[in-house]
């Protein structure tokens, strides 16, 4: 449950499963339904809150991707929730779109739930701003077959991961359920 004030339970307009009624679910389940309702996509091209482990030295943990979209078994967009300023929520949206799969994912969003920042996943460069600016299947569909899905080289991916690692897990409130960091582990060998 964590630090937000819960307003009862929803049903989550993915799976159907009950959640916890909080704003920012509030929010996450509306994006959901505008990429059914508006945006054209079918439920089998969605999954949500997939769990990435991210790396610092010895430190690591555990944070959840809000909505991948996967179109002919490409990941092609990754959409990140988060309150507040979508400019401090950029780079780690990057970071997660070359760490959650092993290629680059082509488009990352950025989103409040009320205005959204549509990415460029390998360059940063801003495409759209607002949520009418995020792509709709068609249009994803047409980037998912010009895409070169490069992969992301280990010492690119290994940065990202600390770069992550710094964002969502090192200063994430002790009370905030949507993170874990995970017990030490010592040095690495191999």
């Amino acid at each position: 449950m964590g630090h937000h004030l819960v307003m009862g339970v929803l049903k989550d307009a993915l799976t159907g499963a009950p959640l916890d009624d909080t704003h920012d679910e509030r929010y996450r389940q509306g994006l959901v339904r505008l990429l059914l309702a508006e945006k054209g996509y079918d439920k089998a091209d969605l999954a949500s809150r997939r769990t990435l482990v991210v790396r610092a030295d010895a430190r690591s943990g555990k944070l959840a991707v809000d909505l991948l979209v996967e179109l002919e078994d490409r990941l092609t967009m990754v959409v990140k929730y988060g309150p507040g300023s979508l400019v401090t929520r950029e780079r780690p949206a990057l970071a997660a779109g070359r760490l959650i799969a092993p290629y680059q994912v082509p488009i990352v969003v950025v989103t409040n739930g009320e205005d959204a920042h549509i990415l460029d996943g390998a360059n940063g460069k801003l495409l759209g701003r607002g949520l009418a600016a995020i792509p709709d299947r068609p249009s994803l569909l047409a980037v998912r077959h010009q895409a070169p899905f490069h992969p992301i080289e280990a010492d690119r991916a290994e940065r990202e991961s600390r770069l992550l690692y710094c964002y969502e897990i090192d200063g994430a409130c002790p009370c905030d359920d949507t993170v874990c960091q995970l017990p030490e582990s010592g040095p690495e060998t191999g």
